[in-house]
């Protein structure tokens, strides 16, 4: 049996996580107390903290960081940056075999944006985006993002860790995604149909990362749905990973409009 720490067990991806691993041994880090979830505070910052907390472990699976894509530097510099240096130094000062490290679509996405002030947007003919392109962040919250990329380019050459950088999209449960997309413009529209990840599908890539064997460590990958619309390229996910996504935006939004249009008139 696998010992799998995660860090930011409480946020919406951590959620997902600790469903992936049914039949693993997990151990919960979060910032803060949980009312229903049994974490462990920790302050990630803290790197003595960290490499306590890592011990007798074999992966982390570290989702803990400021996800604000619009925060400005002194928000995120901390826990996405700091704080990601100090995860993998417990990681390994504790033996630890494996980390999947959180990374986004953010750190790849400048190109295709309609502007860097809109950062959960795309233009109308976006580039595909292969994980071994150079990184193009498109937000304070992005470069974090390439930082902790990097960090496990560094620990997986110089220390031989098994590192995956999981470039995750936009975890939205259907019903989500609907809201989503009829409260947004085209553009916005645009980005929710090419990074929506789904809550199985979320699972599903999670546990690849953290399972499945490399072929090459260190490892990056995109975490999204197999939808029609994607700009992210997922062949590279599917063959070195073994990753199956089911779920596509454009389906779940084509199932509405048949819906809708096979409504009788009153």
């Amino acid at each position: 049996m696998t010992k799998i720490a995660i860090t930011g067990a409480s946020g919406n991806v951590g959620r997902q996580a600790i469903e992936a691993f049914p039949d693993d041994e997990l151990t919960l880090f979060s910032h803060s107390e949980s009312e229903d979830l049994e974490t462990t505070p920790i302050e990630i910052s803290d790197r003595e903290t960290f490499v306590d907390a890592l011990e007798g472990q074999d992966v982390l699976i570290h989702l803990a960081a400021n996800p604000d894509p619009r925060a400005e530097w002194d928000a995120v510099s901390g826990p996405n940056v700091e704080g990601v240096y100090n995860a993998y130094a417990a990681a390994v000062e504790n033996d630890l075999e494996r980390v999947v490290f959180s990374s986004s679509n953010h750190a790849v996405n400048m190109d295709n944006t309609v502007s860097p002030t809109r950062p959960e947007s795309t233009n109308g003919s976006p580039d595909v985006v292969r994980p071994d392109d150079p990184p193009a962040p498109d937000t304070y919250y992005g470069v974090t993002k390439v930082f902790g990329e990097g960090m496990g380019h560094y620990y997986a050459n110089r220390h031989g860790l098994d590192v995956v950088n999981l470039r995750i999209g936009w975890l939205l449960t259907r019903d989500e995604l609907r809201s989503e997309v009829a409260d947004r413009d085209g553009a916005g529209e645009r980005y929710a149909r090419a990074m929506w990840l789904s809550p199985g599908d979320c699972q599903r890539v999670v546990h690849a990362a953290a399972t499945e064997t490399l072929p090459t460590t260190p490892l990056t990958a995109h975490g999204i749905s197999r939808n029609s619309d994607r700009f992210l390229s997922l062949s590279e996910t599917m063959l070195e990973l073994g990753y199956r996504p089911q779920d596509d935006a454009a389906e779940v939004l084509a199932d509405d409009e048949e819906g809708r249009d096979g409504l009788e008139a009153p």
